[in-house]
């Protein structure tokens, strides 16, 4: 069974994206054939800046390998090294109703911000189709927000299939109902658009100083709290081990405990939790070459999967399986 996601190199991967894509992500791996890449090409929607794209595209990557991805056995790839993608893009494009785009999430969330919308924003359900089809993916982790896309690819894939034949693997969205929304500083779902977001590899002053800010309500150190309504310990629970939950639940609701003590707790345990691979990902940031080799042998290993999907859909429309330029 073959699984597939991606992240878009926008910002440092925060918090959020840790527990609630990554972790579950590098699970997945141990159960799966793992195919992850880096979606530069639908950062490009909003990123315009071209050394952001380079550095955060490499963060990203070494965020993965600090984790513990083990690319002898997950692919990790940027989705630009696979320009088989774009082609087939444009043949889903082909097979997809104008009016599925624009029922689309993402399309209607451009619209509410009253911003122009770029061909790139409006089709980006399509390139999203694209990558999950192009490698035959049995399943793609999301959360419940993202299962929309899942359901255009298929609807893409068997639409295309009952045209030209039986070409795409139909994929099936994995949705995770153990995940919680991880809370930001303000306590909303943390998000980079949201500006509340803890990035991973902050340094431990910062990192400490970044929990210090989160919001919490008036309530001052002689009052007995529900660390259930708590953004810190909200996040607490998803670093400490089930003893030390308990025990700050239990210190929550009697008096003593001041939101500064809780915030000083869960930066203890972050850190801690945190420190071994933050040094790992500096490390592997200080020597880029070793980055880019993963990155180019990843691609290497899914773009000679993606040519066999591409091939099969370009003779099904009556192409020939590949390019005359490049037959030899």
């Amino acid at each position: 069974m073959r699984a597939l996601t991606g992240i878009k190199p926008t910002a440092q991967p925060h918090v959020g994206n840790l527990l609630g894509m990554i972790q579950p992500a590098l699970a997945l791996g141990s159960s799966h054939d793992a195919y992850y890449f880096i979606a530069d090409y639908h950062a490009l929607t909003t990123m315009h800046d071209a050394e952001g794209m380079r550095r955060f595209t490499r963060e990203v990557a070494a965020t993965w390998l600090a984790l513990g991805l083990d690319p002898a056995r997950t692919c990790l790839f940027a989705q630009s090294d696979v320009p088989e993608v774009t082609e087939l893009a444009w043949l889903l494009a082909c097979v997809t109703g104008i009016g599925a785009l624009e029922r689309a999430h993402a399309y209607k969330s451009a619209q509410d911000t009253g911003k122009d919308i770029s061909v790139g924003t409006f089709s980006y359900p399509v390139l999203m189709a694209a990558d999950i089809l192009a490698y035959d993916s049995n399943a793609v982790p999301v959360g419940r927000d993202q299962k929309q896309h899942v359901e255009m690819a298929r609807d893409m894939a068997q639409a295309f299939n009952s045209r030209f034949g039986e070409v795409f693997v139909v994929p099936e969205p994995l949705i995770r109902d153990d995940v919680a929304t991880i809370p930001g500083l303000d306590g909303r779902k943390m998000s980079k658009s949201y500006g509340n977001a803890i990035e991973v590899w902050l340094p431990s002053k910062q990192l400490r100083k970044k929990v210090m800010s989160i919001v919490t309500d008036s309530r001052g150190v002689d009052d007995i709290k529900d660390p259930d309504t708590c953004n810190v310990f909200g996040l607490y629970k998803h670093f400490a081990t089930p003893e030390q939950i308990a025990a700050l639940a239990a210190r929550y609701r009697q008096p003593g405990l001041g939101y500064g003590h809780a915030k000083q707790e869960l930066f203890e345990v972050m850190d801690a939790q945190l420190a071994p691979a933050r040094e790992r990902f500096e490390a592997l940031m200080a020597s880029p070459g070793e980055v880019e080799t993963v990155l180019a042998a990843g691609a290497e290993r899914a773009r000679g999967v993606a040519k066999g999907v591409v091939g099969r859909a370009r003779e099904a429309v009556g192409f020939g399986r590949a390019p005359r330029w490049s037959r030899s």
